[in-house]
């Protein structure tokens, strides 16, 4: 397919993951797409090389000691350079009809909010938005008319097969998970777990720190938390099913018996290209699904004694007030820690566990608290991690 006019993007977080596989699609369809802003935190080499390939108008690097590094790397380009947290929100500001929210934490916050407020589509692959803002941001998102595409696999899969205009016939949510690379792995052993073999996930190509995540099956609980944002459903309403194939990406279970689901390879270009086409399709560049080939999929249910970061996070969402926000942080603080092997990968979910009973669980009525809750969260998890430190 084609559109009549190409559809513009800004992509915030160009050099992770999510945003190269953009920028693939893009490379792959000149003619559809028309590149206007370009982000990254530190990597002002290849944010750089980005933005001179797609033709950018603006490139911020989100570290602002390195402003001069990006003007260096773009003199004599026609192309804005831009740095710190200021200008990510005005790349989000950008006249883009797309703006693809890619910037891993809860530093995509403000320059998604700002995207959101101008009515633009998200394309959203920033789970902490929904995880620690959700309420705040689905009414900005009412307000402004803008709207918000999942890009997660899971969440495109359900957004993809669930009737919006008929919720009430919807009975349940099935999200799937692959159980990471440790599913089958003894509990005892699971203290000896290093960061090298935690980042190894058996299925998607991810960065380290959603990989810890999906090791330890949190992952699984920020989406559970994203979910109850993003669809009409209440909490109990959304089940967890372990599914280590990661070819059935999530289910809808109707009021009939009927379930639904979207089945793909798993090649993240999938959802990214139907986040940004949509409501059309386009042509993606993955392997097509065989499912004689595959020949089996199993399903399991999730192993809460093993895996107890995606209990804390149901039961985060359960409680509300800050706990999804006071999870995300010390899970971010305890994800950090383990990479720099300065805890155990069980220690993770001692820290989330310490840090939710030792604050406050008021709920936030602003942005401002948003992050004044983060930060107080974080210093929390810090002092943990001091303690406990190998």
């Amino acid at each position: 397919m084609s559109f009549s006019t190409p559809k513009t993007i800004t992509i915030l977080g160009a050099t992770g993951s999510v945003g190269l596989s953009t920028l693939d699609l893009v490379r792959r369809n000149p003619d559809q797409f028309k590149i206007v802003a370009l982000t990254a935190n530190s990597n002002v080499q290849l944010l750089a090389k980005l933005a001179v390939e797609f033709d950018a108008e603006l490139a911020v690097i989100g570290d602002a000691n390195k402003f001069s590094e990006l003007k260096d790397a773009l003199a004599g380009k026609p192309i804005k350079a831009a740095a710190g947290e200021g200008a990510l929100v005005e790349a989000a500001q950008a006249d883009a009809s797309i703006v693809m929210a890619a910037i891993v934490g809860a530093a995509g916050l403000r320059p998604t909010l700002a995207g959101i407020r101008r009515g633009a589509t998200i394309a959203l692959a920033n789970k902490e938005c929904l995880v620690c803002a959700g309420e705040l941001m689905i009414e900005e998102a009412q307000n402004s008319g803008a709207t918000i595409l999942p890009v997660d696999s899971e969440h495109n899969a359900i957004f993809q097969v669930f009737d919006f205009n008929a919720d009430r016939s919807v009975e349940k949510i099935i999200l799937t998970a692959s159980g990471g690379p440790f599913w089958n792995k003894r509990s005892d052993c699971l203290k000896d777990v290093t960061p090298a073999e935690a980042v190894k996930h058996p299925n998607w190509d991810m960065g380290r720190k959603i990989s810890v995540d999906s090791a330890t099956m949190m992952n699984k609980g920020l989406e559970v938390i994203e979910a109850f944002h993003l669809f009409p459903v209440r909490a109990d309403q959304i089940e967890v099913l372990v599914h280590p194939q990661s070819v059935v990406h999530s289910m809808v279970q109707y009021i009939d018996g009927s379930v639904l689901a979207q089945l793909g390879s798993p090649d993240m270009r999938t959802p990214i290209a139907y986040a940004i086409s949509w409501p059309n399709r386009l042509n993606a560049p993955v392997e097509r699904l065989s499912l004689a080939d595959i020949g089996q999929l199993t399903f399991a249910k999730p192993d809460f004694d093993r895996f107890p970061c995606l209990q804390q996070a149901m039961d985060a969402l359960k409680n509300g007030g800050s706990a999804p926000i006071v999870l995300n942080a010390a899970n971010e603080v305890a994800v950090e820690a383990f990479l720099a092997e300065r805890i155990g990968f069980k220690d993770i979910s001692s820290v989330v566990h310490s840090a939710l009973t030792k604050l406050d669980m008021k709920a936030p009525h602003s942005l401002s608290m948003v992050f004044e809750m983060d930060r107080e969260a974080r210093a929390v998890a810090k002092a943990i991690v001091a303690k406990i430190s190998i």
